[in-house]
């Protein structure tokens, strides 16, 4: 049961923005990286009031995805890809993304916070950053 609403070209959306964002941390970065987008349409607060589909998320000016700016977010999502997406859309969550909002890849080791929002962990390539409860409890 899927804990956003989507559109089926949707989910092919989530694919190719996971794999452009994280296909070289596996398939982990990019089920993270999906945790983050799903995160960003089901709530309400912060940058993302008015984020409810997935394909605002994915293009959300500003504050969205470098990936969507560059080539490599163009090319075809592959059906391991689709499979990802289907699997947050449908409530996958892993830590350190399950309440995350923001994600980078720092040159060197991730920062404490991040634009004022607390570290909740890395994986790979990618530091994850999460509000409290009381900025967003929607992502809680």
């Amino acid at each position: 049961m899927a804990v956003i609403r989507y559109k089926p070209g949707e989910v092919q959306l989530l694919a190719r923005l996971m794999r452009a964002e994280a296909e070289e941390d596996g398939n982990t970065g990019m089920l993270l990286v999906g945790n983050v987008g799903v995160n960003r349409v089901k709530v309400r607060c912060l940058d993302f009031k008015n984020i409810d589909t997935i394909t605002k998320m994915v293009y959300q000016r500003p504050g969205g995805f470098e990936s969507t700016l560059k080539g490599y977010f163009y090319q075809r999502a592959r059906d391991r890809d689709v499979r990802l997406a289907q699997r947050v859309i449908d409530g996958t969550r892993i830590d350190p993304a399950s309440n995350a909002l923001w994600f980078f890849k720092p040159p060197g080791n991730c920062p404490a916070k991040w634009f004022g929002q607390a570290n909740s962990g890395r994986y790979k390539a990618h530091c994850f950053f999460i509000p409290t409860p009381a900025e967003c409890p929607d992502v809680y």
